[in-house]
């Protein structure tokens, strides 16, 4: 990360610190203050029009008090021994308790990204990659921190007393018949304002200007064009905190045109991105566990790639004890998609020529013999075994492929198993459950590669040779039936195009094999993965406008 990026989250984050943290705190212990995602919409009407990005934080007691639920006892004094001592740092020197100052009158957080202002952009030097050039002088965002006031009286009470803190000076100027207020202490000064009900926060006075103007009648976030009907969108259920971005291409090009040294995009590439309108996500905590989601608005204009759903076959095609999997549908798409935009950009153009060239040294046609008949589902995944070549690691891999031209993918294969054995391969053929499987057998290792027909349209690879007995032995129970991948991915949206899923106490199993003594996990990194079933994410496409992408952190409940 660049000292630019990094001094911006330090400013944003350090401006909502003492908010943000001190209510996640007492929501985990105490539960706190009305504050819920409604909300936004009040607090996008004070912020500017020119801001391409903004987040708000709900502080609503409901939501936070659902992860109570999760965590291994373990794991739960952790996070509260991390929150407590946060608010120690943060608060103790100030003499502030969030309970309270903060608590009676702090309803939801929104932050805003807007462009540098004209009159004086905050900068940052950094220096050049030619060292014989002077340092490259880089812009910042402005950042405007909107907070809720649902106590007028308890929020004068607590800048009342910020004003008597030590070594704290504040001096209030008008602007427009409002006061701004500018308290000065240890580092640069800051600047707020109270807008009916809201107060707004800037490291930057003509930040609090701006929203002062915006909250008399100029254009604003919510009215903004885009912005308006994603800050409608209730993303998921219990939200914790939603993102908004009105203007996807042009957030890119605002943050690109902050920094000089970053390259200017072609106009190819701006076109691309043009594909995405807006997009809304949103962060939420269920039953299940801290869902997030994201809904983006697409120009079907634009947009090369069709989606398709996958009927999920596959994923009762993997045994039950599979460690990652990722699943989907129409490879062939894909890559025609991928064929049809690299005309617009020349290098991808050359890089595809390539391929196909070096494809074609192997007397195989990268486009037809490769991609072409992949065009039903498909699934990657890491299976555990600890036999022959996979002693050492533990795990395999598995591919499987829907096709409806089975003529050439078995083509392919065949030019492929000619090509290893003029590598020193030795090619095997071996039955596995009535299925004939083709071997690649290493000379003192053992079986490579495998792969075979499950059925009539269903062709697998394996990397590792009892893979292959896993895969086409099907004694046993499929993925498909295993509670923990019903745990993870049971209440994600359906129809969808596909999965990835990863199971934690397997993948936790696989660190510690890999960590030595003096590597080992920390021990509040095992909680904290302990409490965890799992990851769970998939997308789907209701229309050629709209895509919509789900994920789970599936977390494990608390034992009483």
């Amino acid at each position: 990360m660049t000292m630019s990026k990094t001094k911006i989250l330090v400013s944003a984050v350090g401006v909502a610190g003492v908010i943000v943290g001190s209510v996640a705190a007492y929501m985990y212990f105490k539960g706190g203050p009305a504050g819920d995602i409604s909300g936004a919409a009040g607090s996008a009407k004070v912020v500017p029009d020119e801001a391409f990005m903004a987040t708000y934080i709900s502080t609503d007691p409901k939501v936070w008090a659902k992860l109570e639920q999760f965590g291994t006892p373990e794991a739960q004094k952790i996070v509260a021994k991390g929150l407590e001592e946060f608010n120690q740092d943060v608060l103790t020197d100030s003499n502030i308790s969030y309970e309270k100052d903060l608590k009676p009158w702090v309803g939801g957080v929104m932050i805003a990204m807007l462009p540098p202002t004209s009159t004086r952009p905050a900068q940052l030097k950094l220096p050049s990659a030619n060292p014989n050039l002077p340092p490259v002088t880089t812009q910042e965002p402005n950042v405007l921190m909107v907070v809720g006031i649902k106590d007028k009286i308890n929020a004068l009470n607590f800048a009342n007393k910020l004003k008597g803190q030590k070594g704290v000076t504040t001096k209030e100027i008008d602007y427009k018949g409002l006061k701004i207020t500018e308290t000065s202490g240890k580092g640069q000064p800051t600047y707020t304002a109270v807008l009916n009900n809201h107060l707004v926060f800037a490291p930057a006075k003509q930040t609090v200007e701006q929203a002062i103007d915006t909250f008399k009648g100029q254009p604003s976030f919510a009215s903004k064009e885009g912005a308006n009907s994603i800050l409608s969108k209730g993303v998921v259920e219990n939200t914790v905190a939603q993102i908004y971005v009105p203007d996807y291409a042009g957030m890119v090009q605002q943050l690109i045109n902050l920094n000089p040294q970053v390259q200017q995009l072609p106009p190819q590439t701006l076109a691309q991105l043009k594909q995405l309108k807006s997009m809304v996500m949103g962060v939420g905590i269920d039953d299940a566990g801290v869902r997030m989601k994201a809904i983006a608005n697409l120009d079907p204009e634009l947009v090369k790639f069709q989606y398709q759903n996958s009927a999920g076959k596959v994923v009762s095609q993997l045994p039950a004890d599979t460690i990652a999997m990722v699943s989907g549908q129409g490879i062939s798409s894909w890559w025609s998609a991928f064929v049809e935009q690299s005309n617009d950009y020349p290098e991808f153009k050359q890089v595809l020529e390539q391929a196909r060239s070096q494809v074609k040294l192997a007397n195989l046609d990268l486009d037809k013999e490769i991609f072409g008949w992949m065009d039903g589902e498909f699934s990657a995944a890491a299976i555990p075994s600890n036999q022959g070549i996979l002693a050492q690691v533990g795990f395999g891999g598995a591919f499987i492929f829907h096709t409806s031209d089975r003529k050439t993918a078995e083509t392919t294969f065949t030019k492929l198993d000619n090509l290893a054995k003029t590598q020193q391969v030795n090619i095997v053929q071996r039955n596995i459950g009535g299925k004939n499987i083709t071997e690649w057998q290493i000379p003192g290792q053992g079986s490579l590669i495998t792969h075979g027909w499950l059925d009539q349209d269903t062709v697998f690879v394996t990397l590792g040779g009892p893979i292959a007995d896993a895969i086409a032995n099907s004694n046993g129970k499929s993925l498909k039936d295993s509670e923990n991948f019903k745990t993870v991915t049971g209440s994600l949206q359906k129809p969808n195009g596909g999965y990835f899923y990863l199971d934690m106490d397997k993948t936790a199993s696989l660190i510690n094999r890999f960590a030595t003594q003096n590597q080992s996990l920390p021990p509040e990194a095992s909680a904290i993965i302990n409490s965890i079933h799992g990851v769970g994410l998939t997308t789907t496409s209701p229309d050629k406008s709209t895509t919509h992408m789900e994920m789970l952190l599936a977390l494990k409940k608390t034992s009483k």
